[in-house]
Formats: C-alpha cells, structure tokens, sequence
C-alpha cells in the first residue's frame, strides 16, 4: 500500500534511469558525448533532430501565412467595399455628362446659327 503512495509523489518528476519501472528513453543525451553510439546513429539522431526542427519550422510558417493570406485578403474586400461604395453616393460622372450634353447642345446651336 505504501507504494502507491510513493508513486504518487514521484509523479511529474522524471526518475533516474537505473530506477525500476521507469524508462531509460526519457532522459536527454548528448550525442556527441554519449560513448555507446557508433557514428552511424549519431548521423541518424542529427537527422531526426533536423527533419523535427524543419517540422516545426513549416508549421510556424503555415500559420503565418494563413495570417498574413488573411489580412491581405481582408484589406482587399475593404478597398473594394469602400470603392463600391463612394462610388455609389457620387454624383460626379452624372453632373459631367449633363456638362457634356448641354456642350453638345451648344455646338449644335453654334453649328446652325452659323449655318443660316
């Protein structure tokens, strides 16, 4: 009974490696100073190392793009929200063309009074 009582406590810390029933892969080495690995498998833990880190790498950079897709698009919409808009509530083309049309009239009369 008083085993699970001290298992308890030790949860969270992380165990020597020559502790019964805790595992030897949970503590971190290091490869180059590790004697047992040939060069072999430090090779081969210096590429899992570098595909991990190039992992985090492409998940960091997903994300800011997705962001950055985002508020492109967003000021996209709004510049063309707003040009639809102004757009909308001006009367500046209107008032040109009736400028435009009453300088026809007026070359018209000039064109006929000179014509007669």
């Amino acid at each position: 009974m008083w085993r699970h009582g001290a298992a308890r406590r030790r949860r969270g810390k992380m165990a020597a490696p020559g502790e019964p029933g805790q595992a030897a892969f949970a503590r971190r080495i290091d490869p180059a100073r590790e004697p047992g690995l040939s060069p072999e498998q430090r090779r081969l833990m210096a590429q899992v190392e570098h595909a991990q880190r190039q992992r985090v790498l492409q998940r960091r950079l997903r994300s800011r793009n997705v962001l950055l897709a985002l508020g492109i698009g967003a000021v996209t919409f709004g510049i063309y929200g707003y040009t639809f808009y102004s757009v909308s509530q001006e009367r500046f083309l209107d008032e040109l063309e009736q400028e435009a049309e009453a300088a026809r009239a007026r070359a018209r009369a000039r064109a006929e009074g000179a014509a007669s």
